[in-house]
């Protein structure tokens, strides 16, 4: 290894992290060629191809699946040495962020962020993209986004998953339902309703499941496209809607609106933020990550349902 430049274990590992010559080139402010230059030296070094060519970018071999482990890991480490003694000042942050969030993100999440950065870093700006669940960790790979909050749990060798917050789904109805009185519903409350539901790329698929296991998916009458149009739907209709409790409690705040317990117990849900690794992010970006995952992982009130009857 006393040959080997440690600037080449940096391209290795963001070539891995990306699977992508130009975004790696972005990352480290270099040249494409010089990246593709990269690449050849390390390939001559370890006498391995290291990355092959796909429609997915470039995938890496077994040979580089082992190297990356122990390289990633030293280079995190040296990183950290590196930035201990860095001294950020937040009021002179600048630079516009792009990040993806589903609809109900942008409802509920988007105004934290925009008051915490208003407060913390007034220089920051966001330019926010609606979410796309399939599309968004290619997106993060190939520069188009800095961070991404969704629900679906994704596996990728290239992002960090960093979990922000738990929560669970509820029943949200007009205030003044005509039949819907109660704390709580049963299962027969359900089928004798009507229901609004949402379908799309947002990654929101539990409620539609929901309605699914217990045979009442022909009890839906309006399937929209966004969670947002569901508290004006809501409050000038006798619909039942299952929506995310924090989101049901953001709703209701603004809208003739209650929330009511659901029948059954449903797994708690968990949000979180996704990233490029550590070491593939620039200094803003890192700052971004851990901002991001401050702000929205704090504890949030849950929604104040009264209490069952049972």
């Amino acid at each position: 290894m006393s040959s080997f430049d440690l600037n080449l274990a940096r391209v290795f590992v963001l070539l891995y992290e990306t699977g992508s010559v130009t975004a790696t080139a972005e990352t480290l402010h270099v040249t494409q060629p010089t990246v593709s230059y990269s690449l050849a030296k390390l390939r001559r070094h370890f006498d391995d191809e290291l990355f092959r060519r796909t429609g997915r970018g470039l995938t890496p071999t077994a040979g580089a699946q082992r190297l990356y482990e122990p390289l990633q890991r030293a280079l995190a480490g040296m990183d950290a040495v590196i930035r201990q003694d860095d001294d950020f000042d937040l009021t002179a942050m600048s630079g516009r962020f792009t990040i993806a969030l589903s609809d109900l993100g942008q409802a509920t999440l988007l105004p934290r962020l925009a008051a915490a950065a208003r407060e913390r870093a007034p220089g920051v700006s966001f330019t926010v993209r609606p979410l796309d669940v399939e599309a968004a960790e290619s997106q993060l790979r190939r520069g188009e986004l800095d961070a991404f909050v969704a629900t679906p749990v994704l596996t990728s060798h290239r992002t960090v998953r960093i979990p922000l917050f738990h929560e669970r789904y509820v029943g949200m109805v007009a205030s003044d339902h005509p039949r819907i009185r109660g704390a709580s519903v049963t299962l027969a409350d359900l089928a004798a309703e009507h229901h609004a539901t949402v379908y799309g790329p947002h990654g929101h698929v539990v409620p539609r499941l929901l309605l699914a296991t217990h045979g009442l998916l022909d009890r839906v009458a309006v399937d929209a496209t966004r969670f947002t149009v569901l508290p004006y739907l809501l409050e000038h209709t006798d619909l039942f809607a299952i929506v995310p409790e924090y989101v049901g409690e953001v709703f209701t705040a603004s809208h003739r609106l209650r929330l009511v317990r659901l029948p059954f117990d449903t797994e708690p849900i968990e949000v979180a933020l996704y990233a490029r690794h550590e070491a593939s992010r620039s200094p803003s970006q890192r700052w971004l990550v851990q901002f991001m995952a401050d702000v929205l992982g704090e504890l949030v009130s849950p929604a104040q349902l009264p209490p069952s009857a049972g």
